[in-house]
C-alpha cells in the first residue's frame, strides 16, 4: 500500500512538474522576490531549502516540492493560481494569435499535425468556450478545403462536431449561436429537417447569426419554395432600407465636413441603388434634393424637387418586379398621393432648411398646374 501511495504521488508529482515548466513559474518566483525586496538566500532560509536550489527554481531548472508551494505563495504574498501562472481562460488574442499557430501548422506539416496542436490545446483550456468554437470552425473549413484521406478522417469528423456541440452549450450567446448554425447545416445535409427547426428555434431574437437566411435555407431544402422566396424577398426589402439610411447618414456626415464632392458621389450612389433595386421612384429623389438644399442651391434643389412631387402620386407595385413578387402589398387609400404630396409641400414651406424654395418661380409654377 505504501509503494502505492508512493507511485501515485510520484505520477502526481511529474505531472504537477511538467505543466509548472509549461506555466513559467520560475520567472513569477523571481518577479515576486523582487517586489518583495528578498534575497535568494532569505527566501531559502524562511522556507528551510537551500539557496542553491532557490536559485534553480528561478533559473527553470528545477521547480519547488508541491509541499512548499502554499508557504512559498504566503512568503511571495500572491496565490497558488498566480505562482502558477493559471489561467482559467483564453482572452480573444491569445484565442486568435493560436488560430494561427494552428493554420501554420497545417500549411507546412499537414492537416494531422494542426489537429494533435488543437486538440493538445483543448486540453489545457476544455472550458474556454471561444477557443472550443473557434478551434471547430477552424478545422471544419481546413477538412473541407484539404480533404485528407487517412486513416483519421472519421475521428477528425467526429470532434469536429462534438467541439460544435460543445460550443453549442455555451453560456455566451453568440459562441452559442455561431455553433449552431455548422450543426444546423449538417442535420440539413441529413435531411433532419425536425432536429435542424429545433435548433433554429432555439436561437435568440435578435441573433448574432442571420435567423432569416438559415430559414429560408431550411425551407428550401423542404421544398417550400413560395414561403422561402416571401422570407427572402422582405429580407432584401428591409437590407435596402438599411443601406438608404446608412448612405443618407454618410452623406449628412460628408456635407457637414465640407466634403461636397463626396456628398454628391454618395448622393450618386443612393439614386442608383434605388433604380438598381427596383424602389419607389420618390427614393431615388430624396438624397440629391437633401444634398442641395442643405447647400442652398435652389436651382439643382427645383430641378429634382419637381420629379419628386410628381413620383409620390404615383403608385408603387412593388410585385411587378422580380425582386419582390412574393411580398402581400395592400392597395393603397385613394387620394393617399395627393394627401402626401400636398403635406410634404406644406413642410417644405415651413421648414427654415427649405424655406428659401417657397418663393421660387418654379415652384409657384408646379402648384400653380396642381391646383
Amino acid at each position: 500500500m505504501e509503494k502505492y501511495r508512493s507511485d501515485c504521488y510520484n505520477n502526481h508529482t511529474d505531472e504537477l512538474q511538467g505543466r509548472l515548466k509549461d506555466m513559467k513559474i520560475h520567472e513569477t518566483i523571481k518577479q515576486r522576490r523582487l517586489a518583495k525586496n528578498y534575497t535568494q538566500e532569505q527566501v531559502a532560509s524562511y522556507l528551510g531549502v537551500t539557496t542553491p536550489a532557490v536559485n534553480k527554481w528561478e533559473k527553470g531548472i528545477s521547480y519547488p516540492d508541491i509541499t512548499l508551494l502554499p508557504a512559498l505563495a504566503r512568503l511571495l504574498d500572491t496565490d497558488l493560481n498566480t505562482l502558477l501562472s493559471f489561467q482559467d481562460d483564453l482572452t480573444e488574442q491569445e484565442v486568435a494569435v493560436f488560430l494561427n499557430q494552428v493554420s501554420e501548422t497545417m500549411e507546412q506539416s499537414g492537416f494531422a499535425a494542426g489537429y494533435d496542436l488543437a486538440m493538445s490545446k483543448l486540453k489545457e483550456y476544455p472550458t474556454c468556450d471561444q477557443l472550443v468554437c473557434s478551434l471547430a470552425m477552424l478545422l471544419d473549413g481546413a477538412l473541407t478545403m484539404k480533404a485528407p484521406k487517412d486513416h483519421r478522417l472519421e475521428e477528425y469528423q467526429a470532434e469536429i462536431e462534438s467541439l460544435y456541440r460543445r460550443g453549442a452549450a455555451s453560456s455566451q450567446t453568440a459562441i452559442r449561436e455561431q455553433a449552431l448554425v455548422p450543426l444546423i447545416s449538417k442535420l440539413l445535409q441529413k435531411k433532419d429537417y425536425a432536429g435542424a427547426q429545433a435548433l433554429l428555434d432555439s436561437m435568440s431574437d435578435p441573433s448574432p447569426v442571420d435567423k432569416k437566411q438559415i430559414q429560408a435555407n431550411l425551407l428550401i431544402a423542404q421544398g417550400e419554395l413560395p414561403k422561402a422566396s416571401k422570407m427572402v424577398e422582405e429580407k432584401l426589402l428591409s437590407a435596402n432600407n438599411a443601406v438608404h439610411t446608412t448612405l443618407m447618414t454618410l452623406m449628412e456626415i460628408a456635407i457637414k465636413e465640407k466634403r461636397l464632392e463626396d456628398a454628391a458621389y454618395i448622393a450618386d450612389v443612393d439614386a442608383q441603388a434605388a433604380k438598381l433595386f427596383d424602389l419607389w421612384e420618390y427614393n431615388s429623389y430624396v438624397a440629391h434634393f437633401q444634398l442641395y438644399s442643405s447647400c442652398k442651391n435652389r436651382i439643382k434643389c427645383l430641378k429634382v424637387l419637381v420629379p419628386m412631387l410628381k413620383s409620390i402620386t404615383k403608385k408603387w407595385d412593388l410585385n411587378q418586379s422580380p425582386l419582390y413578387r412574393h411580398i402581400k402589398t395592400k392597395d393603397s387609400e385613394p387620394g393617399f398621393g395627393q394627401r402626401a404630396q400636398k403635406a410634404l409641400i406644406h413642410a417644405l414651406c415651413e421648414d427654415a432648411d427649405t424655406a428659401f424654395l417657397k418663393d421660387s418661380p418654379e415652384l409657384k409654377e408646379f402648384l400653380e398646374n396642381l391646383d
